[in-house]
């Protein structure tokens, strides 16, 4: 259990199966549940609601920490996650159990979604209207256990039913177009961008927080997603950031790279898919012996001092 304070925020964004992992990722999520809701039947089944007679729609709720995570990027992360102009379901499934739809828990919560509607709408990003309803929240009752955390205990039945049914093409034609990288470009300088986008190398000794002494926090400069505490920083003497782990394992992930005809462990942020560095098993032995070498362009650092006012304060027990 924990004293923090916690909401409850409910999507539907057609197959609950796709709708979790992205919230589950992020930083101050306690839990996130699929279901069913908005509809008339009580405790319905999964092939009740499939049979379009309950009125319910598959969704997800999620407990989270608004001071962690705050309700405004639970809804940009929902909004990239389907088609919100579509009102008859979403990708293959059709129906209005797979309509999409948020459910708001509080007058805050409506008034943040239905600006960020608004917003999206006159984007531009979208041909057609944005359709997605904004409704009070209702009963949520829970989908059998199989469906819980599909994408973990499925995950090859996950990938390519997300990947068939059209989701993740739509979602990378529409998020991660040329005006969006251009539109990064223009807010990242020469060298950050150089870094996170084409996966360069900053020379070493010759970059910002190579021997940065101070308290606080590393933030990916892309997305702002937590990366490094300085408690976790040492002298590697390798003239890059050295690092004996993330903050959160879920905030970077690591695959193979093979260039420059070497063998070695890529670190990227998982939130903005950022190069970062690499990680190396000649850390410190006493503190699980990895070094995490990381750009010092790929990184943001907020003292200790300014965690709160930057909607960082939740990771100020790091510090005690």
């Amino acid at each position: 259990m924990t004293d923090k304070r916690t909401e409850l925020a409910t999507f539907a964004g057609g197959c609950f199966w796709c709708m979790v992992k992205p919230f589950d990722e992020q930083p101050g999520i306690h839990s996130v549940i699929s279901g069913y809701t908005g509809g008339h039947k009580e405790n319905p089944t999964y092939q009740e609601v499939c049979s379009e007679t309950t009125g319910h729609l598959e969704a997800v709720q999620i407990t989270f920490e608004p001071e962690v995570f705050p309700y405004e990027e639970l809804v940009e992360i929902f909004w990239q996650q389907i088609d919100p102009t579509d009102p008859s379901g979403q990708f293959a499934d059709r129906g209005t159990s797979y309509q999409t739809a948020i459910f708001y828990h509080s007058e805050e919560q409506r008034q943040i979604a239905e600006a960020s509607k608004a917003r999206l709408d006159a984007s531009g990003r979208f041909d057609a209207p944005i359709v997605t309803p904004i409704l009070p929240a209702s009963v949520f009752y829970p989908a059998e256990e199989y469906h819980q955390g599909f994408y973990k205990t499925n995950p090859q039945r996950y990938n390519a039913y997300s990947k068939a049914s059209g989701r993740v093409d739509f979602i990378r034609n529409h998020w991660n177009t040329e005006e969006d990288k251009e539109a990064l470009r223009q807010r990242l300088t020469p060298i950050q961008w150089k870094v996170t986008q084409e996966n360069g190398t900053e020379p070493p000794f010759q970059n910002e927080f190579w021997n940065h002494k101070g308290e606080g926090l590393y933030v990916d400069i892309v997305s702002g997603e937590p990366l490094f505490s300085s408690r976790d920083k040492f002298d590697s003497g390798c003239g890059w950031p050295s690092f004996t782990r993330p903050v959160r394992a879920a905030g970077v992930t690591e695959k193979a790279d093979y260039s420059h005809f070497m063998v070695r462990t890529e670190v990227r942020s998982s939130k903005a898919d950022a190069h970062l560095g690499h990680v190396f098993n000649d850390g410190p032995r006493e503190t699980g012996g990895l070094r995490y070498c990381i750009n010092s362009a790929a990184l943001r650092f907020i003292p200790k001092e300014d965690l709160e006012k930057e909607g960082y304060g939740a990771y100020l027990s790091l510090f005690e």
